[in-house]
């Protein structure tokens, strides 16, 4: 599932604001608010490209009645039906991006892209998810969650599948493709972190980078190291925000929350959010909590350790250990494997810390 890093995560009981609206980015293209049932994002921006074929979307919102007739009602208002829509263009696979694109291909006949590393995962993560739950079970065992915890926490991912119609892309796209849609100059950019295939889109006539949750506005994407999300996928999100740091970029267009101007600026604060924690998890190893579930408690979160319950928890330990494996494989610490794994600090890391 895809969300916000617990760091950033604002209160799920706050009041709800009303959506914003649909909303003309450039001459033909679109920004339509999709909700999301349940969660502190309250939505996912759907980027509606116009064309003369029709219209071509970026992304589509989880699978649920309302979505699907908010996202009905906002090509409405520019002047489409959801018929009309040639292709979804999925940045990933989380729910929110990728849940509704099946409905969105019954009702129109479009095809449906992804990134083969997404793709690869759909069997496991939704049609059959014995073997995965049995993994992260393992896994939770590994990095020190209580007993007591075990079963909760290796179920909490559970009840999103309901908001996923799990369907094959029909495209498959890679790094440097140029997604076909007619008028646009769309290039697809790579940038594994927050997913394996997690994809960026920059539109070269317009200098806009379509982000998707690889880089969001206020908020810290998650990045959590789990069965799925290959050895480091914190080192793999870092070396990603300099890639699309290097095009010239006017405006940035991300799936959540508000398009902003200064994309380096926003690379910047990432990078240094992500090296403070480092350091805490670093000065936890150095006072005695070895564990990554210990550690995990000790790191700053938006909200006290006690009252971060259910998935959110797992998030939170998928976010530490995707800092300790970086910093291993910085060479910075090394973890002692067992039930449960031990991390030490390295010769070089005790000497990086005098």
């Amino acid at each position: 599932m895809g969300m916000a890093s617990l760091a950033t995560m604002s209160d799920p009981k706050r009041v709800e604001a009303p959506l914003p609206p649909v909303e003309r980015v450039r001459p033909g293209l679109w920004s339509l608010p999709v909700p999301i049932p349940n969660n502190p994002l309250r939505y996912v921006l759907v980027y509606v490209f116009e064309t003369d074929r029709g219209p071509y979307l970026i992304d589509a919102g989880w699978n649920t009645d309302d979505a699907f007739h908010t996202l009905e009602s906002g090509l409405a208002k520019v002047g489409f039906e959801m018929a009309d829509v040639q292709g979804v263009i999925v940045t990933h696979i989380h729910p929110d991006h990728y849940g509704l694109a099946g409905r969105v291909r019954e009702t129109s006949g479009a095809w449906i892209a992804l990134h083969p590393a997404d793709a690869a995962l759909i069997k496991d993560r939704y049609d059959e998810p014995a073997a995965l739950l049995g993994e992260i079970a393992t896994m939770l065992r590994r990095h020190g969650a209580p007993l007591e915890e075990l079963e909760s926490l290796q179920q909490a991912s559970m009840p999103v599948r309901s908001f996923v119609w799990a369907v094959k892309p029909d495209v498959l796209i890679e790094d440097g493709d140029k997604p076909e849609v007619p008028g646009w100059e769309l290039s697809a950019i790579w940038t594994p972190g927050h997913s394996p295939g997690h994809l960026c889109f920059y539109e070269a006539g317009h200098r806009l980078m379509l982000s998707g949750d690889h880089v969001l506005p206020r908020i810290t994407p998650n990045i959590s190291f789990h069965p799925q999300a290959g050895p480091n996928p914190l080192g793999d999100f870092l070396e990603s925000l300099d890639k699309v740091a290097a095009y010239p970029t006017d405006e940035v267009l991300p799936a959540h929350e508000h398009r902003f101007v200064g994309l380096q600026g926003r690379v910047d604060q990432l990078k240094a959010h992500h090296r403070d924690r480092f350091s805490e998890a670093v000065q936890a190893i150095k006072d005695g909590t070895t564990t990554s579930w210990g550690i995990a408690a000790h790191l700053t979160w938006s909200r006290p350790w006690e009252r971060i319950q259910g998935f959110m928890r797992r998030a939170a330990l998928g976010e530490t250990l995707a800092h300790l494996q970086a910093l291993q494989a910085m060479g910075v610490i090394r973890e002692r494997v067992g039930t449960p794994s031990h991390w030490e600090l390295t010769d070089a890391g005790a000497a990086g810390g005098r």
